[in-house]
């Protein structure tokens, strides 16, 4: 959590629109957000790690992509994101399937199985956070919806990224 001591002078409890007392409250959410996401990957039919959950949702929503364009997404080495695609399809998760112009590269995709477990995490994922949704109050809710289209809209219309151009 962002917040480790008490109360006191803590900028996050000052109700003056700062943005950065509202940065540590909402790393505070995203925190709740992830032990969420975490939680349906690991109770999942398979477990599945972190990064074998993000491979997933990258070829998932990229098929036929190779496995350079995979590290790249997922910010790792080339040898690292083949050993991560070796587990998956062990697993039964992932299949690769060579190029059928380019016989060197090997195109990624999801196998039905994977698909199946993808979806199995997702919907665990949206059921947690509905419970937690539904324990706020309707007005709440509304305001973090709101407040969150607020959000993304002014993130896709490219917002400033602090870790450089273009990295969503």
């Amino acid at each position: 959590m962002t917040h480790l001591g008490g109360f006191g002078d803590d900028p996050a409890n000052r109700p003056d629109g700062d943005a950065k007392a509202a940065a540590l409250e909402i790393a505070d959410a995203v925190d709740g957000l992830t032990d969420l996401w975490l939680l349906a990957a690991q109770e999942a039919r398979l477990r599945l790690s972190l990064q074998q959950l993000r491979a997933l949702r990258v070829v998932a929503a990229e098929p036929g992509l190779n496995l350079t364009t995979l590290a790249e997404r997922l910010e790792m080495g080339l040898p690292t994101a083949s050993r991560l695609c070796d587990r998956l399809e062990a697993a039964g998760l992932l299949e690769r399937v060579l190029h059928p112009r380019k016989r060197r590269e090997v195109q990624l995709s999801l196998s039905a199985q994977g698909r199946q477990v993808l979806d199995e995490v997702a919907g665990r994922r949206a059921q947690g956070l509905a419970e937690v949704l539904e324990a706020m109050e309707a007005a709440d809710r509304a305001a973090l919806r709101r407040g969150m289209r607020a959000f993304r809209a002014v993130r896709d219309a490219g917002a400033p990224h602090p870790h450089g151009p273009d990295r969503t």
